[in-house]
């Protein structure tokens, strides 16, 4: 199942390179997320986690807004069954919300 849902973006990060032979390029969105209570004790704030999109190019698009991070952006993700209770979200896109400068 895909929804949408504005998030905030605190950072974007590259990554390319070669790894014992073998290529890799990958993109990872850090996002802002509620930290959730465990049994070990009370939790209050928000943390980010990351999520991959794309490949190291992805970045090129969002370098230009480096120093306006952390921004509002609109993420589409996948959400699937995973073992147990749990759920799998996979970002699928997202693009950064444009602000009005005059209502700022």
């Amino acid at each position: 199942m895909e929804f949408q849902s504005e998030v905030i973006v605190h950072a974007v990060k590259e990554s390319a390179g070669t790894y014992e032979g073998r290529d890799f390029s990958s993109c990872t969105f850090h996002c802002e997320v509620d930290l959730k209570e465990n049994g070990a004790g009370r939790s209050i704030g928000r943390v980010t986690r990351p999520f991959k999109l794309g490949d190291a190019k992805e970045f090129d698009k969002w370098a230009h807004l480096g120093n306006s991070l952390p921004i509002k952006a609109k993420a589409t993700f996948e959400m699937e069954a995973a073992r147990e209770d749990g759920a799998k979200l996979t970002l699928k896109s997202i693009v950064p919300v444009v602000m009005d400068r005059k209502a700022a």
